[in-house]
């Protein structure tokens, strides 16, 4: 793509993560360099830490402090390999404890953020750190809820539903743009491109005061990710 000239690199914000069996500081450096490797590419825009967790390469959680992952990382700034670098899924504790221990403070956190999951404190917290909120799963999860959980469907409740009705907007359009009227980014996923498409229209429009507010109400909170159940830890805790 780039080599064609089509598109210019610098016109392109690449971001990519640090997986947990990467996270010993010997390794960062390899990580990064086989992901711009295949990617072909000189250097990403973003490169995050996935989880706070580091495990081996069988998936046993093993004892090494995200703090030092993160000075890794650091170097990879210094380097060049990435243009900046931040965290995914990092509650305040963990971002105070981080905080206190780096030179280069967190460009961003990605983290799950819908109307079920608004994490105002953590949006607040990042907002006075000038720390930037990626918000992934920001329609919850279309497709459908955990087997068995008899919690409504985020993109088909009454309210989000209503609201959508009275801007003559989809449902999908009013979950976007209550992330981005918090100041946050949103990453809807989608394969199909009449949908990608779609979703820029939720730029065109912001919502009240009073439809915040009745959104923010939705509050549960509700996790469609939920690593406890993968590992066996308490992570967000």
């Amino acid at each position: 793509m780039f080599s064609r000239g089509s598109v210019k690199r610098e016109d392109v914000f690449i971001t990519s993560k640090l997986w947990n069996t990467e996270h010993d500081p010997t390794r960062v450096r390899h990580a990064c360099e086989k992901t711009l490797k295949d990617l072909q590419l000189d250097y990403l825009d973003l490169y995050l830490m996935h989880w706070r967790i580091a495990q081996n390469d069988t998936g046993e959680i093993i004892d090494i402090p995200f703090e030092e992952t993160w000075q890794a990382m650091e170097m990879l700034v210094e380097t060049g390999l990435v243009r900046a670098i931040g965290v995914s899924n990092f509650t305040e504790d963990m971002l105070t404890s981080l905080l206190e221990r780096v030179a280069i403070v967190p460009a961003m956190n990605q983290v799950e953020m819908h109307p079920y999951l608004p994490q105002e404190s953590l949006r607040a917290f990042c907002h006075e750190k000038n720390i930037h909120i990626t918000a992934y799963s920001p329609l919850g999860r279309p497709g459908g809820q955990h087997e068995g959980d008899p919690t409504p469907k985020l993109i088909d409740h009454p309210t989000v539903m209503s609201i959508a009705k009275a801007y003559g907007k989809t449902p999908a359009h009013v979950l976007l743009r209550f992330g981005l009227d918090r100041g946050v980014v949103v990453i809807p996923k989608s394969t199909t491109p009449s949908r990608i498409a779609e979703n820029i229209d939720a730029i065109s429009f912001t919502l009240s005061p009073e439809d915040m507010a009745n959104l923010l109400a939705l509050e549960i909170p509700y996790r469609y990710v939920e690593p406890s159940t993968w590992w066996n830890i308490s992570y967000f805790l």
